[in-house]
């Protein structure tokens, strides 16, 4: 898969307070990479704990559910699109659907 956009996790993790969200992020960001999915049934068999959205959306629990990272995926295009990445806390405040 092509991840847009890396920077956006990097500055969420170099955030005051967030330093302990690399080691997922970046877990995340290097097994995403390597995959091909293809529907969302493989990615809910890889990761047992995300949730699907409308809008072609997806949410990722990371950090043992301290962080949470919603994104949009083009199965066709083998593309994610990072929507959001911030404390469970901050995840509350939006609207995953729609971001």
């Amino acid at each position: 898969m092509h991840v847009i956009a890396r920077p956006q996790l990097i500055k969420f993790y170099q955030r005051e307070g967030c330093k302990d969200a690399k080691g997922p992020i970046d877990a995340w960001w290097h097994e995403a990479k390597k995959a091909k999915w293809q529907s969302w049934p493989e990615i809910k068999e890889q990761y047992g704990s995300a949730s699907i959205l409308k809008g072609n959306r997806i949410v990722f629990n990371l950090g043992g559910n301290k962080y949470r990272l919603v994104v949009k995926i083009n199965f066709s295009t083998q593309t994610v699109f990072i929507r959001f990445v911030g404390s469970h806390k901050e995840y509350d405040k939006i609207n995953a659907e729609e971001i």
